[in-house]
């Protein structure tokens, strides 16, 4: 469980996206190409969101980033189901950038997530 005190800022949340977006273009390259179909890459984005979000709470860009995706109010994960409602949401792109004033986007609401940041651990 982690605590939902602060949604994650604008910056990571995007700079997790691109992240998460480059790598999804390499992978989708390898059946085809970006320019000429768009399809597999966001394919694969839905998947891989679904598949990390689902599971772990981060994506890979998320984890460089230091953010999570939980689910809201509890702070627990989200499981593949809702998972896959976000990651669905999120390959529209339209509303992600609707936010709320808590930072969360009309797909966060719908999948019943929060992206909060990650806090360091201390050093030892």
């Amino acid at each position: 469980m982690v605590a939902l005190n602060e949604a994650a800022g604008l910056g990571p949340r995007l700079g997790a996206l691109v992240i998460d977006w480059v790598l999804c273009l390499l992978i989708a390259s390898f059946y085809a190409t970006p320019a000429e179909k768009a399809w597999p890459a966001v394919l694969v984005l839905i998947l891989a969101n679904t598949f990390f979000l689902g599971l772990f709470g981060q994506t890979p860009g998320m984890r460089l980033l230091r953010v999570r995706c939980v689910s809201y109010p509890d702070g627990g994960v989200l499981g593949l189901g809702r998972g896959l409602l976000r990651a669905v949401l999120l390959g529209l792109f339209v509303p992600a950038i609707i936010l709320n004033s808590q930072g969360r986007g009309l797909h966060d609401r719908a999948a019943g997530s929060m992206v909060v940041s990650v806090p360091r651990s201390p050093a030892p």
